[in-house]
């Protein structure tokens, strides 16, 4: 390993992490891993790149200098960013797994027992046979989550980071908010988000923040496709914010006009489950009991409205295409997983089918600590109500449909075309939107 004080985190953390690798290895008995999911060879190295589309792996001997296999242009990275000193470029005319199994020869593992994560995005099933049907005389065993186990609870270091994401992501949700006006488009509140987060130091985030407003709510996973806001429709805003890959995310809800009952009883709903959570949660619990506690305040209510999906899921380091560690661990009913110290969850007791036609979400990034957890954010959780939108409608510009064309699943009448007047209506607002937040945020308590 070659010592370096520009990484991402001191020397000395990866030290850690590769020692305590090494352990599980011993434990497993294996005499070597190969490593290809992008987190985890980040986690180990410090490495990353947008190419891991491409075949890379780090292969970690319980004894020797570990080594990387990669694509030769992506090499530079790991002279850039890493700690390690033994590469094995493969060129784009080449085989890269034919690669990794001379470097395994070549390094005296072709007769070992070596792991590899099975379950891998990045490592398809006609690689591994490739790889059974060379390397005869080696022991192939998935080893998938080796890795993980270290991951799941993040170090004082890594918290700290992913306090520099939540600033990214408490800027892109306030820009957001701000630009919430009937007129303008869920592009134009995109932008805001994207162009705050990136403002406020954060990094291409593995998600793009998730906006969608009135009908378009109810679509799962869905987010700006041109749509025009219109009066007395409310938004939906999830945004996850990056710095270093490691993510924190939060959802917030806006409402144009007056806060109908059925709206209102969703915001204390999810309120009284974010709070509920903040309180009893600890060490010792089961993810399961998280979720049966969040579950059980959102489905006693009169609203229509049911939580479709896990109450919550770990979060940290992420590529697209998504920023959540759920994988590893998520709140849902009948697991057994206890919750340590450091463990970070972005928690989700969100509300789809309000009234039978709208979504609408409060959100939590927290960590658990010694005796309880503590949110990474100070943002007020009420939904941003702007009354005066029921009637602040702009004349939209009819030449901008033939941009912003019609939303899938969606008929073109019921989309109204991108107005010519809203980027400069949400830019001449967004101060003292801005000002009304800061000044909320003083005058509530901390829910």
């Amino acid at each position: 390993m070659k010592k370096r004080d520009d990484m991402t985190f001191p020397y000395e953390e990866y030290e850690r992490r590769i020692s305590e690798l090494r352990s599980r290895i011993a434990e497993r008995h294996l005499d070597a891993v190969v490593i290809t999911d992008p987190e985890n060879i980040m986690y180990l190295t410090d490495y990353q790149t947008t190419g891991y589309s491409f075949f890379q792996a780090l292969v970690v001997p319980l004894e020797d200098e570990p080594f990387m296999i990669t694509r030769a242009l992506e090499e530079s990275n790991i002279f850039a960013r890493t700690w390690v000193e033994r590469t094995r470029p493969y060129p784009d005319t080449g085989d890269a797994v034919q690669m990794l199994v001379d470097a395994l020869r070549e390094f005296g593992l072709s007769t070992k027992r070596i792991g590899y994560e099975r379950n891998s995005y990045f490592f398809p099933a006609y690689q591994q046979d490739t790889i059974h049907t060379t390397l005869t005389d080696a022991k192939l065993l998935d080893c998938f989550g080796i890795v993980e186990e270290g991951r799941i609870c993040k170090s004082a270091l890594e918290i700290d980071l992913m306090r520099r994401a939540a600033t990214a992501t408490e800027a892109g949700m306030e820009a957001g908010i701000a630009a919430c006006h009937a007129g303008a488009t869920e592009n134009e509140i995109g932008a805001a988000i994207s162009a705050a987060m990136f403002r406020a130091g954060g990094e291409p985030p593995a998600v793009m923040p998730y906006v969608t407003s009135g009908p378009r709510t109810m679509i799962g996973h869905a987010t700006w496709e041109g749509r025009v806001v219109k009066p007395d429709e409310h938004i939906f805003l999830e945004v996850g914010g990056c710095y270093r890959r490691y993510h924190t995310a939060m959802m917030r809800t806006v409402v144009l006009g007056q806060l109908s009952d059925s709206m209102h009883k969703a915001q204390e709903c999810m309120k009284l489950a974010l709070n509920t959570m903040h309180n009893y949660i600890q060490p010792g619990m089961t993810v399961s009991d998280v979720d049966n506690m969040i579950r059980n305040i959102i489905s006693h209510n009169d609203v229509g409205a049911r939580l479709v999906t896990r109450s919550g899921y770990s979060i940290g380091i992420a590529f697209p295409p998504s920023w959540d560690e759920g994988y590893i661990c998520s709140l849902k009913q009948g697991d057994g997983t206890v919750l340590k110290e450091g463990m970070t969850f972005h928690v989700i007791p969100w509300m789809w089918g309000v009234d039978g036609d709208k979504t609408c979400g409060i959100s939590d990034t927290i960590h658990i600590t010694a005796d309880g957890c503590e949110s990474f954010f100070t943002m007020d959780r009420d939904f941003s109500v702007k009354p005066n939108e029921a009637s602040a409608m702009v004349q939209p510009n009819p030449t901008a449909s033939n941009i912003a064309g019609s939303p899938q699943g969606l008929p073109a009448s019921s989309i109204q075309s991108s107005p010519s007047a809203s980027t400069q209506a949400v830019n001449t607002k967004a101060t003292a939107s801005k000002q009304q937040i800061k000044a909320a945020k003083h005058a509530h308590a901390k829910s």
